[in-house]
């Protein structure tokens, strides 16, 4: 087991978002958390990566790439950690031809060859999102922890991130908008409501129907 929350309250210094959670995750889960906008995701995921912060690589929802520097370099940012100041630096200036062979795979598998040394600030946001995937693969780990990360790409992209995402990681756990596409891809559903989690079961077998419960008070805002 990777993780055991137990009886834990969650949120920030405004005040909590979830109660009394309780949830394990196991190596080999894909998890998507669902539920509507508010109902917690993003705090799951930020206490999940607080206590793994060493096994977890993060795709956050806005990628926070540097716009001035290279997507190579923004991809580079992954591993900053494994090397000396020094050679970063250098790295900046010069990037080295074994950094670039690394990395080069990454941006070919999501479509962004042709965009390796243009600067990160003049693609188009679903660009943006898949070069924050691919710095996540770069960096890797034993698990993967994404906030929407495919919200700004099409529905084939959006395969491709996933599919690309369990290439290179063992667990992945995210929050996902697309109840169709969580419910194709994850092996587990966990769906947040009312600040706790309302359904944690393995996704064959439900199907979106079975979700609607989690979205209901969206649908009375909107009467």
């Amino acid at each position: 087991m990777l993780l055991q929350l137990v009886n834990q309250d969650l949120g920030y210094d405004r005040g909590l978002v979830l109660r009394d959670i309780s949830v394990d995750i196991h190596e080999g889960d894909r998890i998507a958390l669902v539920g509507e906008s508010g109902a917690g995701k993003s705090t799951l995921l930020t206490a999940i990566q607080a206590r793994l912060l060493e096994q977890a690589a993060l795709v956050p929802q806005n990628p926070g790439l540097v716009g001035t520097l290279s997507v190579f370099h923004n991809i580079y940012m992954g591993r900053l950690n494994r090397h000396s100041t020094w050679y970063n630096l250098l790295n900046l200036a010069w990037p080295r031809r074994c950094e670039i062979d690394t990395i080069r795979p990454l941006v070919e598998r999501l479509g962004l060859e042709e965009k390796l040394f243009e600067r990160a600030g003049e693609l188009s946001g679903g660009q943006q999102q898949r070069v924050g995937i691919c710095r996540a693969l770069h960096q890797g780990g034993d698990l993967v922890l994404g906030d929407e990360p495919v919200s700004a790409v099409d529905s084939h992209q959006a395969r491709n991130v996933l599919d690309a995402l369990h290439e290179h990681f063992e667990t992945v756990v995210l929050a996902m908008h697309d109840v169709e596409l969580a419910l194709s891809y994850a092996t587990r559903i966990i769906g947040l409501q009312n600040g706790g989690i309302a359904l944690d079961r393995p996704s064959a077998g439900l199907t979106a129907k079975d979700l609607d419960f989690l979205y209901k008070t969206s649908d009375e805002n909107h009467r």
